[in-house]
């Protein structure tokens, strides 16, 4: 092997190559001991409760640079329920029923199935935004990476023959990635507070389609860190008037006295994608697409 004599270059070996040469260690009884693996290769080390901070460190730093690797300067966030069938499964969920109760609940499900298509259009908008006299791409669509409004929003980028970001969520039972989702943007989180961080730092708008406690739970932590300042107000649409109107009563709140009038304002209820992409086309001074 030539000598590198290049000065820029670091002369310490790189940690891949110090791995190879410790694969290649004399077995004895202290090289066989779990004290001697290097630690970035102990995963009985790295699991320990102890690491849990160094764990937070690379799963906050994993995804934050392959995004910025694939150039995605801003995303286009897409929540919204893992449970609303596509168009074409709806009547077959109501078929399914074998109660009223069930049945009530798959009716009100297929008068929501709507949604995918709707999901699927605002992404294909989205995607098309072309990217930046530097090669960086804008309003790249990001789902959860799982089914539904997750799947139509990663689906409607495919269908433009564009990429898509998934962020996944380890749970108890099993689960994985829709197939559209571009599986070198297809990311696996274990603590929800860092996948929830990254929808976020790149996010330039979000769109919320109706969904249980986990749409909850992004929408409403998005609000309060708008509300309280954290961040820069950005687009935030929610798909669905009746629907949320019937689950929050937003006005309430204000009533009640423990939110203001005019954080009502943070949001705005659509029915279509071209609805929310106009939003977000004015709050961007009109966007411009391929096409």
């Amino acid at each position: 092997m030539a000598e590198d004599k290049q000065p820029h270059r670091s002369r310490f070996h790189k940690a891949k190559d110090d791995a190879q040469f410790a694969k290649q260690a004399t077995t004895t009884p202290q090289t066989a001991s779990a004290a001697y693996k290097l630690a970035f290769q102990d995963n009985e080390f790295l699991l320990r409760e102890d690491l849990r901070p160094v764990r937070f460190q690379l799963e906050l730093l994993k995804p934050e640079l392959l995004l910025d690797e694939a150039k995605i300067e801003s995303m286009l966030v897409i929540y919204g329920s893992a449970r609303i069938p596509e168009p074409a499964e709806a009547d077959a969920l109501e078929a399914a029923a074998t109660d009223d109760v069930q049945r009530n609940i798959a009716r009100r499900l297929k008068a929501k199935a709507k949604y995918y298509e709707e999901a699927r259009k605002l992404a294909r908008l989205a995607s098309q935004v072309p990217p930046d006299e530097n090669g960086c791409r804008h309003f790249v669509v990001c789902s959860g990476g799982g089914p539904s409004i997750m799947e139509a929003a990663n689906r409607g980028a495919a269908d433009v023959g564009k990429e898509s970001v998934g962020l996944n969520i380890v749970l108890p039972h099993e689960q994985a990635p829709n197939r559209f989702v571009t599986p070198d943007l297809s990311f696996q989180f274990h603590y929800f507070a860092l996948r929830k961080m990254h929808f976020l730092l790149r996010a330039r708008a979000v769109c919320v389609f109706p969904g249980g406690f986990g749409t909850f739970d992004e929408m409403f932590e998005l609000l309060t860190l708008i509300q309280t300042g954290k961040i820069k107000p950005i687009p935030i649409v929610l798909f669905g008037k009746e629907f949320w109107e019937r689950v929050v009563n937003f006005d309430a709140l204000v009533e009640e006295g423990v939110v203001s009038a005019r954080d009502l304002g943070l949001f705005k209820f659509v029915e279509t994608a071209e609805e929310a992409w106009a939003i977000v086309q004015d709050f961007y001074a009109n966007i411009e697409v391929e096409g």
